[in-house]
């Protein structure tokens, strides 16, 4: 089912952390996309569905300059083919020794209104890629081409990317804590709940910082402390 717009718009407001916790109740324990780091603080959170592309090792006769002439080439097709408001996702086997993509192949996932990039791997042209203001994710910076160490076989094909299972489709949630992966099929009822959490913990936050002791607010096992957060949400209107 497609990402709708009142679900991207809840999934911006939320943080990795929340959705990590509304996934682990239902049992998801490996969601999280381990070593992707934001290139830069982004504005607001990265939300869109993934498409997918995947390396393998290496073959040197096979991997040469000439494969980029080639416009079937699975990393190039992806960055020309990736839709608007999607999130291109790399599995580059967790290795940063060979770029995953250059300063110019994300320049143009920018100017196709792309939401995002994610890797396991590295980026070079690190600082240019920051400057760009796409949110890109990966785990340090990297000169050399993938063509060193990587091979891409093919795209929008299930994947590993930092030892996350990433399907097509899947919604990738990005902030400044890194990125996590979101089964699509859970996607609109987890914005909901990721929410409600959301501004719990926002009255937790407050309260704490007045000087509220843990017992019994977080979590919320006092009823006194869930009738006053209703009182809380119904004067800030949330």
């Amino acid at each position: 089912m497609p990402l709708n717009d009142a679900t991207r718009d809840k999934l911006r407001k939320v943080s990795t952390a929340t959705v990590a916790t509304a996934l682990f109740k239902r049992g998801f324990r490996s969601q999280m996309i381990q070593g992707a780091l934001p290139l830069h603080k982004p504005a607001e959170s990265m939300v869109g569905e993934a498409v997918t592309v995947r390396y393998i090792p290496a073959r040197e006769d096979l991997n040469t300059l000439k494969v980029f002439k080639d416009p079937n080439h699975p990393q190039r097709k992806a960055v020309e083919n990736c839709p608007a408001g999607k999130v291109l996702v790399f599995d580059s086997r967790k290795d940063a020794r060979a770029a995953s993509a250059g300063a110019i192949l994300v320049g143009r996932l920018k100017a196709r209104g792309v939401a995002g990039v994610v890797t396991d791997g590295g980026f070079r042209d690190a600082a240019e890629i920051a400057a760009l203001g796409i949110p890109a994710y990966h785990q340090r910076p990297s000169a050399p081409t993938n063509l060193t160490l990587n091979h891409a076989i093919d795209m929008d094909v299930p994947i590993a990317c930092g030892d996350a299972p990433v399907f097509p489709g899947d919604v990738i949630l990005g902030d400044a804590d890194g990125v996590i992966v979101i089964p699509a099929h859970l996607a609109e009822e987890l914005a909901e709940e990721a929410t409600e959490m959301t501004a719990y913990e926002d009255f937790v936050a407050e309260k704490v910082a007045e000087g509220r002791s843990l017992v019994g607010l977080y979590p919320g096992t006092d009823p006194r402390n869930m009738e006053e957060f209703k009182a809380w949400r119904k004067e800030r209107g949330r």
